[in-house]
């Protein structure tokens, strides 16, 4: 009987060994902003997008390592803000949002009557690595988004002047960053953070944060088209005040 108890004990072990060697890591799933978008959106203009809060402004380096105001580099325009870093290597992090904001550019340029309306930001979570230089070779991989493509929607990527710089901007857009580090206590070059990308209307109001089950191209789209409509909609109302104020006069 005991060599019977031996013998299962030793055909589970070569089992369990067998299994292990075997054993495959499941594959990443992607994000939804990776693929085509699985449902029709609602048309355009028929739901409110309402502001959650006001944009703030920073200060900031460009590419070429100018001081830019980012309300000034933006001036009247809709706006997609991103926060990223470039040695992030989560597919379903940093990456989905540059991946989202370059195929959005790429729609852009489809549509005329979106492609002057939109201005794309991407601004690092990272100062003391991502220089201007260094920001200026990760654009440098984005149609037009180093100059070379002159009709694509504008893309600003920039970096703060130190991480002391950057973290009022963090908080007012209610981000945080977390430098990982190893047993020994030694920096890895990684940062933990939420993923999150905003819309901006002309006045400077954030109208939609979008976290990575929500970021897709399309639906951004769809927003930027809504509150286009909203737009033309409060014009004509204006316009037909002053009408109406006019006759009356």
């Amino acid at each position: 009987m005991r060599w019977i108890t031996s013998a299962i004990l030793s055909a589970a072990l070569i089992s369990s060994a067998s299994a292990a060697e075997h054993q495959h890591t499941p594959p990443q799933v992607l994000a939804p902003g990776y693929a085509d978008l699985e449902f029709v959106p609602p048309p355009p203009g028929s739901y409110q997008l309402p502001p959650f809060a006001q944009a703030a402004d920073a200060r900031l380096l460009d590419t070429d390592g100018n001081s830019v105001s980012l309300h000034a580099l933006i001036q009247d325009r809709l706006v997609l803000l991103s926060f990223i870093y470039t040695r992030c290597s989560d597919v379903n992090g940093c990456p989905l949002a540059t991946h989202v904001l370059a195929k959005l550019q790429r729609q852009l340029l489809a549509r005329s009557d979106l492609s002057n309306e939109l201005t794309l930001v991407s601004i690092s979570f990272d100062p003391q690595y991502d220089t201007p230089a260094v920001m200026s070779r990760y654009a440098a991989a984005y149609s037009g988004a180093d100059g070379e493509n002159s009709d694509a929607a504008d893309w600003y990527f920039l970096t703060a002047p130190s991480e002391q710089a950057l973290q009022p901007i963090l908080e007012n857009y209610n981000q945080w960053v977390i430098k990982d580090y190893d047993a020994q206590g030694n920096y890895l070059g990684s940062l933990s953070h939420l993923l999150r990308v905003y819309l901006i209307d002309r006045a400077q109001r954030i109208r939609n944060i979008y976290s990575v089950s929500f970021l897709h191209a399309d639906t951004i789209a769809n927003d930027v088209r809504t509150l286009l409509l909203e737009e033309s909609r409060e014009s004509a109302v204006s316009k037909g005040q002053i009408s109406k104020k006019n006759a009356g006069g």
